[in-house]
């Protein structure tokens, strides 16, 4: 539903926003910088099921996408601050959850799918952009379900707090399509009430579609349909009003675009084999490789 130009210039705000949100250091530490150094640790936000980006192993460590990125940002902290052995802490959060514990403190960063737009922005703040995708719908083949259309008065799945939620609610009520809705805590709950047949559809950004099937023991009985109902730039979260922070975050991520490393740790959760042996298999969109071009900010 959404066309390239219209991506591009509603990715092109998002940068702008990005870049005009990093003011300069001050001599001072503050805000998380100075809550991680008075602390002597840095808390990751992680997510538990949103495959590529952040999940966790056979060993419930968290992995992923997202995770490698954070590290990055994590070692870039390290350089600022001077402490090469700052101690990292884990933290779950979930669609729900994140925000909260970001805004009260109990996580510092927050890596997973987050989708960077306006109304979060009021609460928190985003590094520069990562990921791009969209919302589609998942079903399984058997239901000939090709369109959103096709869910008049049918039972559709949301997980509760993503912008994927509102947007099917969203057409539901314009289009008159008496969606029935049901909500999950998390994207594990969300497939697994299509596979067992509560609900007709799920409605996810696309590659957490695509994560989730790779994963299923009979992935062929599932499929991706429809065109794209929204576009979600994914970021990095963080503390919002925290300059200093967002300089680090960005400086971080700008330095593995300038280098193409970034490609390497795409390719690693997107192309390769995952861990535990599933392929992804989606190459890198034209617009998320502009979007790392745009963002690859000198020193």
């Amino acid at each position: 539903m959404l066309k390239f130009s219209k991506l591009a210039t509603l990715l092109a705000a998002v940068v702008a926003t990005t870049s005009l949100a990093s003011p300069a250091f001050a001599q001072e530490l503050t805000g998380t910088l100075k809550k991680i150094k008075d602390a002597g640790s840095i808390t990751i936000g992680h997510r538990e099921t949103s495959i590529p980006f952040s999940y966790l192993d056979d060993k419930q460590q968290p992995i992923g996408y997202s995770m490698d990125l954070c590290m990055a940002i994590v070692e870039e902290v390290k350089k600022e601050l001077a402490m090469p052995t700052l101690a990292v802490k884990y933290n779950p959060v979930t669609s729900q959850t994140r925000i909260p514990l970001m805004s009260n403190g109990t996580i510092d960063i927050e890596c997973g799918s987050t989708t960077n737009n306006l109304t979060r922005q009021k609460q928190v703040a985003f590094a520069p952009v990562t990921f791009v995708t969209g919302t589609k719908l998942l079903v399984k083949k058997s239901s000939k379900i090709k369109t959103y259309k096709d869910l008049k008065n049918k039972t559709v799945v949301v997980t509760q707090g993503t912008t994927n939620e509102r947007v099917i609610k969203a057409l539901s009520d314009k289009e008159n399509l008496n969606i029935k809705f049901l909500n999950a805590k998390d994207h594990a709950e969300s497939f697994l009430t299509v596979k067992s047949g509560r609900a007709a559809a799920f409605s996810m950004d696309d590659v957490l579609l695509y994560g989730l099937t790779a994963k299923d023991e009979k992935p062929k009985d599932f499929e991706v349909v429809g065109d794209y109902l929204s576009y979600d730039p994914y970021g990095i979260m963080f503390r919002k009003n925290d300059g200093d922070f967002a300089i680090v975050a960005a400086r971080a991520l700008a330095n593995l675009m300038r280098s193409g490393d970034i490609n390497k740790i795409y390719d690693k959760w997107f192309i390769n084999k995952l861990p535990s042996g599933e392929t992804i298999g989606m190459p890198m969109s034209p617009l998320l490789k502009t979007a790392f071009v745009l963002q690859a900010f000198p020193e």
